[in-house]
């Protein structure tokens, strides 16, 4: 069974407008996520309902995951469903007295995701344990680089 929530936050010295144009810029996954590299994007601008093609990488093993996007509020949230999965990842941004907390979360609704998912977890991935425990460690190097790209921009 999968945690059925795995989050981290962090504190950044920008606006919830400048927050937003790095984390809704899905193109740029690849600069920041450990394990996506690279998401393409289907339809042009990102907005409620896009469809993407994300391709995954974790030492040689490269697969597809295909996701949509399901919240869809400037300034405030993106989430998007990974398709193959039921995994829903999101970025929440909170304002604060010197600038946002920004919180990215994988969620897995009643902790279960489909047969492929889990049995590849299990089988090729290390088990849940391990890997979740390197998702947990994706989500903080995220938020870390997506700080540092609204902090420098």
């Amino acid at each position: 069974m999968a945690a059925p929530l795995i989050e981290d936050s962090i504190e950044i010295d920008a606006s919830p407008e400048k927050v937003w144009s790095v984390v809704s810029d899905l193109r740029r996954m690849g600069e920041w996520s450990p394990q996506c590299k690279k998401m393409i994007i289907f339809g042009g601008d990102v907005k409620l309902g896009t469809t993407t093609l994300n391709v995954n990488r974790r030492g040689p093993l490269v697969w597809p995951t295909r996701s949509k996007v399901v919240t869809f509020e400037p300034n405030k949230e993106l989430a998007f469903r990974v398709l193959d999965n039921r995994t829903v990842w999101s970025f929440r941004i909170e304002p604060t007295d010197s600038g946002v907390r920004l919180t990215e979360s994988r969620t897995v609704p009643g902790g279960q995701t489909t047969k492929i998912s889990s049995t590849l977890v299990d089988k090729v991935m290390g088990g849940e344990k391990s890997f979740e425990a390197e998702l947990a460690a994706g989500i903080r190097e995220t938020l870390g680089k997506i700080k540092r790209a609204a902090q420098t921009a």
